[in-house]
């Protein structure tokens, strides 16, 4: 008998800032930790700009927590053994996971010979690296994750465009891939099918903002060059109270999840800008099945 199969259940976190940040940062960890994710991801700034706290932040996820740190890992306008450096570091360190992404290349700062410019570079360069380490690895392998895109990229020519990019990246050597954030049901459906007919094979996992607050709703579709739904963004600014604002939006998350679930998700990744009673939320709401913990189901 085949044992039961579980969504997948993954959250963002990014480093803190200062102080501050960091003691509600770790309250945040702390309570998702309880959730038994099956990895968190630690983005990463644009060409390694907060790099430092970055890995510090993931050294202390695995020495001090139970969860498995996904490490962001952004490409332009750093070299090939900038990049070389970083990754054997991160794989030293005990990492196993990276999402190897593009990234915005810093403001005024020009391409260099000996750059990497694109994420399959980079998934090809993480493999190389991997390579090398076999042996430290026991035979196992580090899972290399990318970004895919339920809209078209803003820098992408088409949606076309974003799906070769995207086999591409799994021909590299890519494991899975995280969409970046969408509004819409059918788009996730759509570029699962799209990306389907292409021969991409790669699990595609939904990635998910709890929809509650206007102003990084309205912050992340300018990035992201696409709208809200006009109805549940007049829901939202109609809301009479915080409390009120934050049903709605909880709500609207969860039918945007349950959505893609239901169209076969293998499972979610939530944006939680290191805000975890959104989240929270959203996850009773859906009561998404977990696995047993580790000693429950050896004991069974």
């Amino acid at each position: 008998m085949s044992p039961p199969t579980y969504p997948a259940l993954s959250y963002e976190l990014y480093p803190p800032r200062n102080a501050e940040a960091e003691d509600s940062l770790w309250t945040t960890i702390r309570r998702l930790e309880g959730t038994r994710p099956d990895f968190v991801s630690v983005t990463y700034g644009a060409a390694g700009s907060n790099q430092e706290t970055a890995i510090d932040l993931l050294r202390r996820l695995l020495t001090e927590t139970t969860l498995k740190p996904l490490a962001h890992l952004t490409c332009v306008g750093t070299s090939r053994a900038d990049l070389t450096e970083i990754v054997d570091r991160l794989i030293g360190g005990g990492v196993r996971g990276i999402l190897a992404l593009r990234g915005d290349a810093p403001e005024g700062r020009e391409s260099r010979p000996g750059d990497v410019e694109h994420a399959d570079e980079l998934v090809r360069l993480i493999r190389e690296v991997e390579a090398q380490r076999v042996a430290q690895l026991a035979a196992g392998k580090v899972s290399v994750g990318v970004a895919a895109y339920a809209t078209r990229h803003p820098d992408s020519p088409s949606f076309d465009q974003d799906i070769e990019v995207l086999l591409a990246k799994e021909v590299a050597g890519a494991d899975f891939a995280i969409t970046q954030v969408f509004f819409q049901a059918s788009d996730y459906s759509r570029l699962v099918t799209r990306a389907r007919q292409a021969g991409v094979t790669i699990p595609i996992i939904p990635g998910v903002m709890p929809m509650t607050s206007t102003r990084r709703l309205k912050k992340l579709s300018g990035l992201a060059g696409i709208d809200v739904d006009e109805a549940l963004w007049g829901r939202l600014e109609g809301a009479r109270t915080d409390e009120e604002r934050r049903r709605i939006g909880v709500e609207a998350t969860v039918d945007l999840a349950r959505a893609a679930l239901d169209d076969g998700a293998p499972g979610l990744h939530l944006y939680t800008f290191n805000e975890h009673s959104a989240a929270l939320d959203v996850l009773d709401a859906l009561e998404l099945e977990r696995p047993p913990e580790a000693g429950l189901a050896a004991s069974m």
